[in-house]
């Protein structure tokens, strides 16, 4: 079984510590994605796994074997990088196989892995072409099968699409997820891109400065975040987040408004509202009310940019096209159940 675990695991450079304590078992078979922000240890993390960075404090074991203090190549793992790092001056096939060469392997062997490799990455057309020859996403498939020819006990992919445009990151998306699908192999993946993770994890790790914040699938992890910043880094557009306080029953904003609201604490100081979760009207008033600043209008959805008077600014997702414009004055509604609450220590308050 690839089985990774990483039990309290420290990293510092010099006085700096990046990596505070991590405790973490990845699954046989498992897509597991590393996220946060820039800073967080999310790379530094994926290195100690792969023994490019040795660790200060703790184990790592693959398969139930220690390997801490081994070299990378001791560990049987492939790794994908941001960058391609490709020869330039060698065939797809030869890139492909290169690892195989160093390692002596006989050359039918070489030439049956590359080809199966090719065929599961839709390579075949190109393997006599140069990376000069190739697109981008191409030259990451590539680099992808390059990996999958040494079959390691685990895939390490080190932002493997943020070279790439929009349309071919949601193309490669696909193809990795087709890939894990079809490989049933453990993969392990660092994006900042919270998107990405959605659309490919089997669980999330979120990261900040050097801690985990939570694990979980994405859907727990959008429905259920333990705290505020899981609650803002996790959905697209992020959670609108305003100050809010509980007093006399009520709900309470700056601006005066009240929602009736039983069982929450006096320790409850902002309210968390998904922009799906909010309805718009220009009729009445509403929880909330206020004034359109922005529209973006994206073809499936539009998005309104609501001004609430000393309260903020709230995002408001619409499906289809909206005929609301700058200046309007609306009223916001939403149900109690879609409410988030948070305590002044930013966790969350469940009522």
């Amino acid at each position: 079984m690839s089985q990774i675990e990483i039990r309290n695991v420290y990293k510092s450079f010099g006085e700096l510590e990046v990596i505070k304590g991590v405790d973490l078992t990845i699954k046989d078979g498992e897509l597991i994605i590393f996220v946060g922000p820039s800073g967080c240890g999310k790379s530094t993390l994926l290195r100690l796994v792969s023994g490019l960075e040795e660790v200060s404090d703790g184990q790592i074991l693959i398969e139930g074997e220690d390997v801490t203090g081994k070299p990378p190549a001791e560990r049987h793992l492939s790794m994908v990088f941001q960058s391609y790092a490709l020869y330039p001056h060698k065939s797809v096939r030869e890139n492909m196989g290169f690892g195989l060469t160093v390692a002596r392997t006989p050359k039918p062997e070489i030439t049956r892995m590359v080809d199966e490799a090719a065929k599961t990455l839709k390579l075949e057309p190109l393997l006599d072409r140069k990376p000069r020859e190739l697109s981008g996403g191409q030259r990451q498939r590539v680099a992808i099968g390059r990996a999958i020819v040494r079959q390691p006990k685990a895939f390490l992919f080190d932002e493997p699409l943020s070279n790439l445009d929009a349309a071919l990151r949601v193309e490669m998306r696909l193809e990795i997820a087709k890939l894990h699908q079809h490989l049933g192999a453990t993969m392990v993946y660092v994006t900042h891109d919270q998107v990405e993770a959605m659309t490919l994890a089997d669980r999330i790790v979120v990261l900040q400065d050097g801690h985990i914040e939570q694990v979980g699938t994405p859907l727990e992890l959008y429905r259920n975040p333990v705290n505020l910043f899981v609650a803002q880094f996790i959905g697209s557009p992020k959670m609108n987040v305003v100050s809010a306080k509980f007093q006399d029953g009520s709900l309470t904003f700056a601006n005066g408004a009240k929602i009736s609201m039983q069982g929450a604490p006096d320790s409850v100081a902002s309210m968390g509202i998904r922009p799906e979760k909010i309805s718009v009207s220009n009729a009445g008033k509403g929880r909330l009310d206020g004034e359109v600043e922005v529209m973006e209008h994206l073809g499936a959805d539009s998005f309104a940019y609501i001004r609430v008077e000393k309260v903020g600014l709230f995002t408001v997702r619409i499906v289809g096209y909206s005929e609301l414009t700058v200046g309007t004055k609306v009223a916001l509604d939403f149900k109690d159940q879609d409410i988030y609450l948070f305590g002044r220590d930013a966790m969350r308050v469940n009522i």
